[in-house]
């Protein structure tokens, strides 16, 4: 499966571990940034082209990473076609958020 991924800088680390995961599974990982750690990154500079990517079909599926994920899904959102959930408990909420309309 082809996934994008995208974090500013405090879901840097975490991007980075989860983009190896998925990579060692087998996944196809599209990685639209922060590349390199920089505090003065910003959540939209990320979450705005990884969502518009998934909208036109490029990617499968989309993370985002960020301090507390309220932007980053705001952000997404805001891209016709998109919605982003806010996962805390992942299990539960990506089943939730495949289900609800």
């Amino acid at each position: 499966m082809k996934v994008a991924v995208g974090a500013d800088h405090d879901g840097f680390e975490m991007k980075q571990q989860l983009a190896k995961r998925l990579r060692d599974e087998g996944h196809e990982i599209i990685d639209f940034g922060n590349k390199v750690y920089d505090t003065n990154d910003d959540y939209p500079d990320f979450a705005l082209p990884l969502a518009r990517s998934m909208a036109s079909g490029d990617v499968e599926r989309g993370v985002l990473v960020c301090g507390s994920g309220v932007g980053a899904s705001v952000a997404a959102n805001k891209v016709l076609g998109i919605r982003a959930a806010l996962c805390l408990i992942t299990f539960l909420l990506v089943r939730v958020s495949r289900t609800m309309t």
